[in-house]
């Protein structure tokens, strides 16, 4: 394939982007109310917020499984990450664990976590079930109401009675926090992934409102072939892998869609496992429509941000796997994007032990007791991971050209299941637009190299080629070029081979007269083109030539941190991506300011706020304020190192940069090589109503291994993990008795949060319990990290010192 692709002649691909005519508009019972401050309306190709086009980008966190003092860290990692929203599962089981035992303490507030959300700028959508899956024991339902027998998620009346109590109780804790009454609650789901009941749906809606509920926005899962009724916004899912696939399943049938652009909405084998085994609802292809009329916007609710593991199937999603299906979702024309999950948790232990779906309870998917990561952009102890950066590219693009982009109506212009034809698309508004391409696909389906691509969008009064001259896509990437994008007034980016990411006021900064610094990046192995519209005089690493009434500017210099082309009005700042990843956009001292960090940083009311495990980083702001020091508090009850210190480098161009020391940061190895030998592990057994692999419950002849951890590793940090890197196939660590984490190994490290259990830990260190490998089980896992050694294998066992430091800005720049 690479030969045939390499001897193919370049070809200009074509298409027009006309304007399209106006959405439709009050057909739907959605939005607010006329006159509601920040009106929030739903078109059919789009929502409006206070008028004009809104691009929202939301994800999953689970409050009930997160701690409640870290609730403000990930919060504050979703907004950093670009985020303006996020959405929350509220667990039957775990509110009312008895019949009228309602809870709302402790990690189970939910007023608390949607105030605090509020706090950090998001915005809530609260999945109010009553059914909700999320992996959960009967999918949230109390053991109470499974023991009824009722006829549940339908509008059996003994059934809604029970729900009408549980609604009423949730909607109390929103009183005052809807966004009609100026509060972050923008939208409510009714159940979950439930495909034949329009009606029941429907009368939850009604429910709700009957209780005083008021948002602008009702949802449903739509994916599945779903009936949703017209009450309700459905919204789509695409995930790049599934746990929920049978064993001989190498990669899901409809996996290979969500990276290639189409107007295809809907995804059939998501949850087909449930739909098949719970209610005996079986999908044949071609029996529903897949793409939906032009009444409803293309909205989604579940990109996979990773993805779970079952003991029979377990994934390996990677960080390039989900930022790339996600820019492939943009090129297919969502206008709302959605993560799940997008910060993972912890399951759940209630009366009746752990609360993960489990053969046990009927399902046909043994999950872990415990663990809950979801391999998400943020993990479930607040690691903070690559596709956090990769995906805070594309929302800071969302932040700034996000409302354009929503109006914009898609063209697919290539992209089948053949591996040789370009993959590209076209969203445009007549007037300018973007154009995606790709040659990414997982790494067990490769795509090749494009040669030659170029690209030619007629649009209502020009005609744009990008680029000028063709160049060779390489393998692996994805790239949005910008069309007739206006960089200041009278002057226009007819196009680009670079990425547009943001765009800041440089006003208060050097070169002050140099205008808005306006922000791209680069795709490695692609030469950056800037197109300007007109005779333009530009300055800086640039080779100029006029061409078709414009002018082309060649970048002369390799893209960076320092890269800066001078343009009338406007500097174009081009990052390259490795730069583009430690890139945020946060509020720093009252103002909105670039940062430049090798650790994760976020912002909290005007703080610049620090995790980082690597005792030295720098960190470099525009504009840049008079100075930074380390506070130590942000008011909230987080812990903070008392030992970090921060020092001024200077200015270098625009930058300004401080290096920040941090002592206790960093690891510290507990153990190393190890091979330990399980005495007598557990017969395989299947179970479930589709008879797959089970996990194994019984540890007694699992593998051993006590480790001490000294007090000095766990103490003077924010966060303690153990990470474990290592080769088998099921392990839970025991603190004391008790199991605080488990893991099913699929080619991950294993991470257990020590922090809450240090003075026990200190005391009689913990246990590791390890089940082996065998391949002859028949376990699935990625083919990447398929080849291991039947046996247990601990390569090294650290702890990972998670320092939090707190940064306060000075008031002026540090130019004056």
């Amino acid at each position: 394939m690479p030969d045939a692709l390499a001897s193919r002649q370049p070809a200009t691909h074509r298409v027009r982007a006309d304007r399209p005519a106006p959405p439709r508009r009050d057909h739907l019972e959605l939005g607010d109310p006329p006159g509601t401050p920040d009106a929030v309306e739903v078109t059919s190709r789009y929502l409006e917020r206070a008028g004009r086009p809104w691009f929202p980008v939301t994800g999953e966190v689970h409050y009930s499984r997160i701690p409640r003092e870290r609730w403000s860290e990930v919060l504050g990692h979703a907004r950093a990450g670009g985020l303006d929203s996020v959405a929350t599962y509220v667990f039957w089981q775990a509110h009312e664990p008895a019949p009228g035992d309602f809870r709302w303490d402790g990690n189970l507030d939910l007023r608390a976590f949607v105030e605090l959300a509020g706090r950090h700028g998001l915005d809530v959508v609260v999945r109010m079930g009553p059914w909700g899956h999320g992996e959960a024991r009967y999918g949230g339902f109390p053991d109470w109401l499974v023991a009824r027998g009722l006829a549940t998620r339908t509008n059996d009346p003994a059934y809604l009675e029970l729900v009408r109590a549980f609604s009423a109780q949730t909607i109390a804790q929103l009183d005052g926090l809807t966004h009609v009454e100026g509060g972050p609650v923008v939208g409510a789901q009714m159940d979950n992934e439930l495909y034949d009941q329009p009606e029941h749906l429907a009368t939850l809606r009604t429910v709700a409102e009957e209780r005083g509920l008021r948002v602008p926005l009702w949802t449903a899962t739509g994916w599945g072939g779903a009936q949703v009724p017209a009450t309700l916004l459905p919204l789509y899912s695409a995930y790049a892998d599934g746990f929920w696939e049978d064993t001989d399943t190498e990669w899901p049938a409809f996996s290979p869609v969500h990276f290639r652009y189409s107007t295809v909405r809907d995804d059939l084998s998501v949850g087909a496992d449930l739909r098949e085994a719970l209610d005996g609802i079986v999908v044949a292809p071609g029996a529903v429509p897949l793409k939906d009329d032009d009444a409803l916007p293309y909205a989604t609710c579940e990109l996979g941000g990773g993805m779970h593991v079952a003991y029979h199937r377990r994934p390996l999603v990677t960080p390039d796997d989900v930022a790339a299906l996600a820019l492939a979702k943009l090129g297919s024309g969502s206008v709302w994007q959605g993560y799940y999950m997008y910060a993972g948790g912890t399951q759940r232990v209630g009366p009746h032990g752990t609360e993960q779906e489990s053969h046990a309870t009927g399902y046909p998917n043994d999950v872990p007791a415990r663990t809950y990561d979801f391999g998400a952009p943020v993990g479930e102890h607040g690691q903070v991971r690559r596709h956090h950066h990769l995906l805070r590219r594309q929302h800071l693009w969302l932040q700034e050209d996000g409302a354009a982009l929503a109006a914009m109506t898609t063209t697919v212009g290539g992209g089948s299941e053949d591996p040789s034809e370009l993959r590209w698309s076209v969203r445009a508004d007549g007037r300018r637009g973007y154009v995606f391409a790709t040659t990414y696909q997982p790494a067990r389906r490769p795509l090749s190299v494009q040669p030659g691509v170029q690209v030619e969008v007629e649009l209502d009064d020009a005609t744009v080629v990008v680029p000028s001259r063709p160049v060779d896509l390489p393998a692996g990437v994805s790239v949005a070029w910008p069309l007739r994008y206006p960089l200041a007034d009278g002057l226009v980016l007819r196009s680009a081979t670079a990425q547009l990411l943001t765009r800041i006021d440089g006003a208060d900064g050097p070169d002050a007269d140099g205008g808005e610094v306006v922000v791209l990046v680069a795709t490695d192995g692609v030469p950056v083109e800037l197109v300007l519209e007109g005779d333009v005089d530009a300055t800086g690493p640039v080779e100029a030539r006029a061409e078709d009434g414009a002018t082309v500017l060649d970048l002369a210099a390799e893209p960076g941190a320092d890269t800066v082309v001078g343009l009338p009005g406007a500097r174009v700042l081009v990052l390259d991506e490795a730069t583009a990843n430690r890139l945020y956009r946060l509020d720093v001292g009252g103002r909105e300011r670039l940062v430049l960090s090798d650790v994760p940083v976020q912002a909290l009311d005007g703080a610049l706020v620090v995790h980082t495990e690597a005792p030295h980083a720098t960190v470099s702001l525009l504009p840049a304020p008079a100075s930074l020091v380390v506070s130590t508090s942000d008011g909230t009850d987080a812990a903070y190192s008392d030992a970090a210190s921060v020092d001024p480098v200077g200015g270098n161009g625009l930058w300004t940069s401080w290096t920040l020391s941090v002592p206790g940061a960093g690891r510290r190895q507990v153990a190393a090589d190890l091979h330990p030998t399980a005495p007598a592990p557990p017969e395989p057994a299947r179970g479930g109503p589709m008879d797959r692999l089970s996990a194994p419950t019984d540890f007694s002849g699992a593998a051993r291994v006590h480790l001490d951890v000294p007090a000095d590793a766990l103490a003077g940090v924010d966060r303690a993990l153990l990470r474990v890197a290592w080769t088998g196939d099921v392990s839970r660590a025991l603190v004391g008795g008790e199991v605080v984490s488990d893991h099913f190994w699929h080619g991950r490290d294993w991470d257990v949060d020590l922090t809450p259990w240090r003075d026990d830990v200190v005391r009689d260190g913990l246990t590791l319990e390890l089940l082996p490998w065998s391949a002859a089980t028949g376990v699935w896992v990625d083919p990447s990290v398929r080849d291991v050694p039947d046996g247990i294998t601990v390569a090294s066992v650290d702890v990972v010192r998670v320092a939090r430091v707190v940064l306060t800005a000075g008031e002026e720049p540090s130019w004056t």
